[in-house]
């Protein structure tokens, strides 16, 4: 018996092709729990390292962002947990996860390669930052994650020539406009097609 192959019209794999596009930025907006999680994490890292460092005698301000820790595996679990409850897995999503887990990766290696030096570590972190957010951006097709990405670049290049208040407030301002922004405005969509 042999066997037959039926070929598909364009149309139909047109449909199969939008589907599959449709299904993965709908599972990527409904991670928008990770943009809002890291803004509000980092945000109140580096407001509060900026108001120790200038209104008290801390020395170590930067303790503050020990709560990254803790963060990480509250955001690794989240993600788990809502990958094993989805039906399907695209590869666009493969490449959001791991590109976000490959900033996580570089951020660990920076912090060991830089803890002698935890006071300029913003601008490296809102350097890398801004990869994850722009590629994110793409993948999805979501301006605001773009910007958010470019935002994180000139922000990391105020951080570095700006004083100690321009500084102390880019990481917070760069959190606003890379993750909460995107993540208020993804949760509020909801789905592919109201992007």
């Amino acid at each position: 018996m042999e066997n037959e192959e039926k070929l598909m019209t364009g149309e139909e794999s047109l449909s199969i092709i939008t589907a599959m596009i449709n299904k993965t930025r709908v599972n990527i907006t409904q991670s928008s729990f990770h943009l809002l999680f890291w803004g509000w994490l980092i945000c109140a890292c580096s407001l509060s390292e900026f108001l120790l460092y200038k209104f008290t005698s801390l020395t170590n301000a930067w303790y503050v962002w020990f709560f990254v820790i803790p963060g990480v595996f509250v955001s690794m679990i989240y993600g788990f947990t809502k990958g094993r409850k989805a039906s399907v897995h695209t590869y666009a999503e493969g490449i959001y996860v791991w590109v976000w887990m490959a900033f996580l990766i570089a951020s660990v290696i920076l912090f060991i390669v830089h803890s002698s030096q935890m006071e300029s570590i913003s601008k490296y972190i809102l350097l890398v930052a801004a990869m994850p957010t722009f590629i994110s951006g793409i993948v999805l097709k979501f301006r605001p994650l773009i910007w958010g990405g470019v935002s994180m670049w000139v922000l990391s290049l105020a951080v570095h020539f700006g004083g100690d208040i321009v500084s102390g407030l880019s990481v917070p301002v760069a959190m606003i406009t890379g993750y909460l922004i995107p993540g208020y405005i993804l949760r509020r969509t909801g789905s592919h097609e109201t992007l």
